[in-house]
């Protein structure tokens, strides 16, 4: 165990004082830290964007950046970290403070138990040097591995496993509800109004473990085709357009704000190739809830403006519980593509199920479209 309070010490002794990254649930009890100066943190769209952001913040300033990310989301960050940072492009010191999900001998969830298992092996090939950290006499092993980075002027990476990091006291996120609509609720009217055999994907997190918790009941079994995205953050929206273009039958993504942001240039291509089958559902509390419930501020973003002048054909607006069905059937029946943004409060049911035998859903999901054609 590690108190972030002592983590903070050596960051504070090698001057690291800037911060950026993509939120993590191992890496949850630093947030103190990041938050602690708000001028000095910039919580960025994906973890590519928060390496090239902490390049640029060298390039001004000499210091290193500290920037933060789950090791899923280290696929990201390999084209900047080897394009821009690298040993033998321009050279750019940084730290990299990885939450190692997956990690050997920790049971995980099967997407983090793949990356898990070969996060070392792309370090090494990345040419980057690492630790990982468990306890505090291993914050030595950070302390000289930041003043290597700063004499070879290369990034380095701190591995640390889930639960390593405490506290000494509480610290809450307090975000401000933007909506009274509960997730759970919108998803069962969601599937209470499609259209029969909808092929339905749901983005990672919450959302996707909430929709498996409804098909449980009875009333909720039929009436979709549900392919669940337990981890790609960012891509449901284009996976769901590559269903799409292939089948007759209508195809809905139901998206969260963090993922839609974290590849937000993927609606572009939807806008222009998405076919009148193809619905995009934003459920947008804008919170990053399930990894700590830190902003997206996606409530700044007029996702009417975005989608239409992208290509959409229509937009829909829903904040309340007002004709809420009505809406939705509505929604349905247009012609796409066309996009639909709930406002939602954050908070998810408890207990809720993970996805399990991840084959066996994946072959249903391609029988179920595959009897559609028949």
């Amino acid at each position: 165990m590690i108190f972030i309070e002592d983590l903070k010490k050596i960051l504070k002794k090698n001057k690291i004082y800037f911060f950026t990254g993509v939120p993590d649930s191992v890496l949850k009890p630093l947030t103190p830290i990041f938050e602690e100066n708000t001028k000095n943190h910039i919580l960025a769209t994906n973890e590519g964007s928060a390496t090239a952001i902490a390049a640029g913040h060298y390039l001004s300033t000499k210091k290193i950046a500290c920037v933060y990310l789950q090791n899923s989301g280290l696929s990201n960050a390999i084209n900047p970290l080897v394009s821009i940072s690298h040993s033998k492009v321009y050279s750019i010191p940084m730290l990299i403070l990885i939450g190692w999900r997956g990690a050997p001998r920790i049971k995980d969830e099967p997407q983090h138990m793949v990356k898990g298992q070969i996060t070392k092996k792309l370090l090494n090939l990345l040419d980057i040097k690492y630790c990982i950290i468990k306890s505090k006499k291993d914050l030595t092993k950070l302390n000289n591995l930041i003043k290597f980075s700063e004499k070879n002027s290369k990034p380095v990476a701190c591995l640390i496993d889930n639960k390593t990091l405490k506290s000494k006291k509480f610290y809450q996120i307090k975000l401000k509800n933007i909506s009274s609509l509960k997730r759970i609720d919108i998803l069962k009217e969601i599937v209470g109004n499609c259209k029969p055999n909808t092929n339905i994907i749901a983005t990672t997190g919450f959302t996707s473990r909430e929709l498996m918790h409804i098909r449980n009941d009875k009333k909720y079994k039929k009436n979709g085709n549900d392919f669940y995205m337990v981890g790609g953050m960012g891509h449901s929206n284009s996976l769901s357009l590559g269903v799409s273009l292939f089948t007759k039958k209508p195809t809905l993504c139901i998206d969260g704000d963090g993922s839609l942001l974290m590849h937000l240039g993927s609606i572009i291509t939807s806008g222009i190739f998405g076919k009148n089958n193809f619905k995009h559902i934003l459920l947008n509390n804008n919170s990053h809830e399930s990894v700590g419930g830190q902003s997206t501020n996606a409530i700044k973003i007029n996702f009417e403006k975005l989608s239409q002048s992208v290509g959409y054909k229509k937009f829909f607006l829903i904040k309340n519980k007002k004709n809420l069905s009505k809406k939705l059937k509505f929604f349905f029946k247009v012609k796409g593509p066309a996009f639909m943004e709930i406002k939602i409060k954050i908070g998810s049911i408890k207990n809720l199920m993970r996805a399990k035998n991840l084959i066996n859903i994946k072959n249903k999901f391609m029988s179920n479209i595959e009897k559609s054609r028949k």
